[in-house]
């Protein structure tokens, strides 16, 4: 396993989704000319579908349940930095097997039109029916900001 927090990665910073699916194009044009790399512990294919899927169940659904009370409080405190700083590699969601879901690993091409999918319906302006386990009942502006940082951070390990 790779020590993620210690890997050189891309410098991104997402302000709209037009340029997260530009880069989302990008990465799949290098992949077809042979030319895409990951310096993480994930496929190109994993990084999208998962970051698909976190945008996904909060239109479906959260496979995860809501940390204890102390530490939604303290999640609740550090959102408003995430979502102007980013967000930190090798964060892992206690007692969960890899510390995170949705990371199955599709082929590129179909992963890239899954998330591309999913974040057009966030773009939609459709608003999601779940709260966020972690931070509970976000803005819908909130929501797209805490997407394109963790956009950030997983495309990062792509290039």
């Amino acid at each position: 396993m790779i020590n993620t927090a210690k890997v050189e990665r891309r410098k991104l910073r997402f302000e709209s989704i037009e340029e997260v699916l530009a880069d989302v194009d990008s990465l799949v044009a290098s992949a077809q000319a042979g030319t895409l790399q990951s310096v993480g512990n994930w496929t190109s294919g994993q990084v999208m579908a998962h970051l698909a899927a976190w945008i996904e169940y909060g239109y479906e659904g959260y496979p995860v349940k809501a940390p204890p009370w102390i530490l939604r409080f303290i999640l609740k405190l550090m959102l408003p930095g995430m979502l102007k700083h980013g967000m930190r590699p090798g964060v892992k969601i206690p007692g969960i097997a890899g510390g995170t879901t949705g990371q199955e690993d599709q082929p590129l091409d179909q992963a890239a039109a899954r998330l591309k999918k999913a974040f057009l319906r966030l773009n939609s302006g459709e608003q999601c029916s779940y709260d966020s386990p972690a931070f509970g009942p976000m803005s819908h502006a909130d929501r797209i900001r805490l997407n394109l940082r963790h956009a950030e951070l997983h495309l990062s390990f792509l290039r």
